[in-house]
């Protein structure tokens, strides 16, 4: 008989298990940064913070699912988070905001239950530092308010996959890479993400523009179309990572222009 491989973990977390009041009744939570998400390059989103992630970060879809992601770098490395804090001037994803909580699928059908990751540095398993989940084997308000966040997310990404499902229905999506020049002359290059396709969006039938623009997904492809500029942001925030030395920075014709060049590619998925 073949194992059954087992699924990946999502980014961030290692010890995902479903909240209890018996096993967790003296577990607390603390408070903590966001380290954590100080390696993560990209991060799923759902369709309600489209809006608001376009503003900060270049949204694309992942090459498999098409599942809506925003780009944090170009590298291994988040480039809005800073010892242990998230930029001011950005929007913090609702999947960053959410953890240490969770869903995990349950044995019924389209069934999950509010987890948590044991392995988060912030989660204490006994003493009085943080705040506790349980109070006399009822969930404290601090369960209950992440309860309703990660409801609310669970909805959202349901939503959104709908939204994902209707651009691969209609072949919009086209497999793209980005490439970058840093100032210091050094290349970074991310393949592996896919964007709607403005030629195919032009010719879409007018009966699914007009269901589209009712539903609002007309609305989240502009939205997504228009964050692709903030690729031009990502390689400025890189480039302050990397400052040109006086040797490399004599003339402005000696150094490697700061672009980002988003061209064609073959769909594989992006780096974790």
């Amino acid at each position: 008989m073949t194992d059954t491989p087992t699924p990946p973990l999502p980014p961030f977390y290692r010890a995902p298990q479903p909240l209890n009041a018996a096993v967790h009744a003296d577990w607390r939570l603390r408070d903590g940064d966001i380290t954590f998400a100080a390696d993560t390059p990209h991060l799923p989103i759902v369709i309600g913070e489209l809006a608001a992630a376009a503003r900060s970060f270049p949204i694309v879809f992942a090459a498999g699912d098409a599942q809506p992601v925003v780009i944090l770098g170009l590298e291994r490395r988040n480039l809005f988070v800073a010892d242990g804090h998230w930029s001011e001037d950005a929007y913090v994803p609702a999947y960053v905001r959410r953890y240490p909580f969770g869903f995990i699928t349950t044995v019924n059908r389209d069934g999950f239950a509010l987890a948590i990751d044991a392995g988060s540095d912030r989660v204490v398993q006994d003493g009085e530092d943080g705040a506790a989940w349980f109070d006399d084997g009822q969930p404290s308000s601090l369960t209950r308010e992440a309860l309703a966040f990660c409801g609310a997310f669970q909805s959202e990404a349901t939503a959104t996959r709908d939204f994902a499902d209707a651009l691969v229905a209609q072949d919009l999506l086209v497999d793209r890479r980005a490439d970058a020049t840093l100032p210091d002359g050094r290349t970074l290059g991310l393949d592996g993400f896919r964007i709607v396709d403005g030629a195919k969006l032009a010719a879409l039938p007018e009966p699914v523009v007009l269901e589209w623009h009712n539903q609002g997904w007309l609305a989240l492809v502009h939205f997504h179309l228009a964050s692709l500029d903030r690729f031009q942001d990502l390689l400025v925030r890189q480039a302050r990572l990397a400052p040109v030395t006086p040797a490399s920075s004599n003339t402005a014709s000696d150094r490697p222009s700061q672009e980002v060049q988003v061209t064609p590619a073959t769909a594989e998925p992006l780096p974790a």
